[in-house]
């Protein structure tokens, strides 16, 4: 599959925008299903096919809108940048964050070719095609929406993200609406846990929050050294010896952040819900049971888990 290659935008003053080529398989329909999933969603904006997301590159609030028409390739568009000019450096920043978003560089038709001979996988394969596994680029990001999701439901979950970003993150007004991004960890890192009960994180996921942000604040947990581990029981591994991540957040995040199709969440309960649903059963099925249907998905976990999500979601 092709790798990012920068030498391939073309920036149009006249449009305000740049495409990315989009590989095969690729469907924005099923994409932009997936991103519109929950209605308090605070970091992107779905509106008449185009998603508008507020993106920080260095000190620079720059909008953009993401749309495809044709499957064969992404539109760009930069509507606001505050502070700095429209500068290639800044281009290929937005380009990458984009490619990455949408997994771009991965071949989903060895996914599929491999799903055509699972009777779990066949069936939403084809519901779902051209479904890539959107991610989260951001490290702290995802290390953290995995935290407020621990034990609770996806719908709460939504709702302390919407208090941390509204509350500690930065916002961008446009053309009547207010944009969001996610806040950076020294912002976090210097929080007490007060700050984050206050928004009804228990103390345990404020304490394990605020860790986490001070540990990238002072440059002990990066996202690049982790991908340079590349073997995944050394991520894995460095990634449960943070206080307050365990199997499932270390896999979600390696799955999500980190990119290795391995990763699997096996003890996620919408994955069981999903399983449930799929295979007909009255109750969900048991890890030795999941491990036994999983032993058909390997190399590809992460993708079989998010197709069977999607089944719910």
């Amino acid at each position: 599959m092709p790798s990012f290659d920068p030498s391939l935008l073309t920036w149009s003053e006249q449009t305000s925008s740049f495409t990315l080529p989009l590989p095969e398989p690729f469907r924005y329909e099923q994409n932009l299903g997936y991103l519109t999933r929950s209605t308090n969603e605070c970091l992107f904006l779905v509106d008449n096919s185009d998603i508008y997301k507020l993106l920080l590159v260095g000190d620079n609030r720059v909008l953009i809108a993401v749309n495809s028409e044709d499957n064969l390739q992404l539109r760009i568009r930069i509507l606001s940048s505050t502070d700095t000019p429209v500068t290639p450096a800044l281009l290929e920043h937005v380009a990458r964050y984009v490619w990455e978003w949408f997994d771009l560089s991965t071949d989903l038709a060895l996914f599929y070719a491999l799903a055509e001979h699972d009777p779990l996988l066949d069936q939403v394969t084809q519901d779902f095609y051209g479904l890539r596994l959107l991610g989260i680029p951001d490290l702290f990001e995802a290390l953290s929406w995995g935290i407020m999701g621990q034990q609770i439901n996806l719908a709460f979950a939504y709702t302390l993200k919407r208090r941390l970003v509204e509350t500690f993150g930065t916002r961008l007004d446009w053309q009547g609406r207010t944009y969001w991004a996610f806040p950076a960890p020294e912002r976090i890192a210097e929080l007490a846990p007060e700050a984050l009960t206050a928004l009804q994180f228990t103390g345990k996921k404020a304490e394990y929050l605020i860790g986490v942000a001070r540990m990238m604040a002072e440059g002990r947990l990066d996202k690049e050294q982790l991908l340079e581990m590349k073997d995944f029981a050394a991520m894995e591994k460095e990634l449960l010896s943070i206080r307050g991540i365990g199997p499932w957040t270390a896999n979600y995040v390696l799955m999500r952040c980190l990119r290795n199709a391995a990763a699997f969440p096996i003890a996620d309960v919408g994955l069981h819900n999903a399983l449930k649903h799929v295979l007909g059963l009255d109750e969900k099925p048991t890890l030795p049971h999941i491990r036994q249907l999983a032993e058909n998905w390997k190399g590809w976990e992460a993708y079989a888990t998010f197709y069977l999500w999607r089944v719910l979601y």
